[in-house]
């Protein structure tokens, strides 16, 4: 039995998706029974409870082949490192109560360090994960995710401009597909192919935001669409306004610095055995360009 968190999110839905075609028993973890009602459909076990929870998770946990290991978003957490190590914590907790011998974690890069604003938590979900010597732990170090360009396109269509994110658009950032890294996480979750504590970078190639930009515009047929880095606190304030807490803001303008000065790549490295096969303008001419259209069609409110 593989159990997979966050079984409704972009990866672990795709996770757990790719296991039952597998054919293998799957647990699917999330806090919605109505939201798992597919997956558990298709054929998947569901559990539905709060990750914060360790006993829930120790229960769900037990005599697991692999584990899928991530802590979702919360927009409204009041101290954002905070509600990730809550999680983190209750995750870890359970996989050393649990006897786990294999998990697979959604990290990020920029993990190496606790200065990188809303990857600090995975910073701190990977060094507590060293604590529990008896699991295998893989922390798949993702970039930049390609959807994020999503909450974009109101800039875009609004204003005639991409932007929001306090980055310079000159500094390469890795950028990957969800899919890509939920295909990733199956193969070594099958494999479990991997000991100790390590880590796997991931992302299809490292681009500027305005070579990004480029490659949006071309797909939605605005080739001179520009980026335009906000300054922190302008990009703080519109977070806000779109309904992050304070916490979760601050903590998008650290990474932001982490990222323009250089703190995110420290040790970053990626084989060319490891790049995921999804690419930025596959992604803009399939994805962003309909997403785009459908917002044009949409009515006005």
């Amino acid at each position: 039995m593989y159990v997979i968190t966050g079984a409704t999110g972009n990866t672990g839905k795709r996770i757990v998706e790719n296991l039952l075609k597998a054919g293998e028993p799957v647990t699917a973890v999330g806090r919605s029974a109505e939201k798992l009602q597919p997956l558990a459909d298709r054929g998947a076990k569901t559990a539905v409870g709060d990750l914060n929870d360790a006993a829930f998770l120790t229960e769900t946990f037990r005599g697991a082949t692999a584990v899928y290991a991530m802590i979702p978003p919360n927009a409204a957490a009041p101290d954002f490192r905070a509600y990730q190590n809550e999680i983190g914590l209750a995750i870890i907790e359970a996989a050393k109560n649990s006897g786990v011998q294999s998990v697979v974690t959604l990290s990020s890069f920029g993990a190496h360090s606790p200065q990188t604003g809303v990857v600090a938590g995975l910073y701190d979900f990977e060094t507590n994960f060293k604590k529990v010597a008896e699991a295998n732990v893989l922390h798949l170090r993702a970039g930049f995710f390609m959807q994020n360009f999503f909450g974009n396109i109101g800039l875009i269509k609004g204003m005639g401009i991409n932007g929001g994110f306090p980055i310079n658009g000159d500094v390469k950032m890795p950028m990957v597909h969800t899919d890509d890294i939920a295909d990733v996480a199956t193969e070594h979750l099958l494999k479990r192919d991997f000991s100790g504590q390590t880590y796997l970078y991931l992302a299809n190639a490292d681009l500027t935001m305005v070579e990004a930009t480029q490659i949006l515009g071309n797909a939605i047929e605005k080739p001179d669409l520009q980026w335009v880095t906000f300054p922190y606190d302008q990009a703080k304030g519109g977070m806000m306004q779109m309904g992050f807490s304070e916490s979760l803001a601050d903590a998008y303008i650290q990474f932001g610095r982490a990222t323009n000065e250089g703190i995110m790549y420290i040790g970053y490295e990626r084989q060319p055995e490891h790049k995921t096969s999804t690419s930025l303008a596959t992604f803009a001419e399939r994805e962003f360009a309909a997403a785009f259209q459908h917002a044009e069609m949409a009515p006005a409110h």
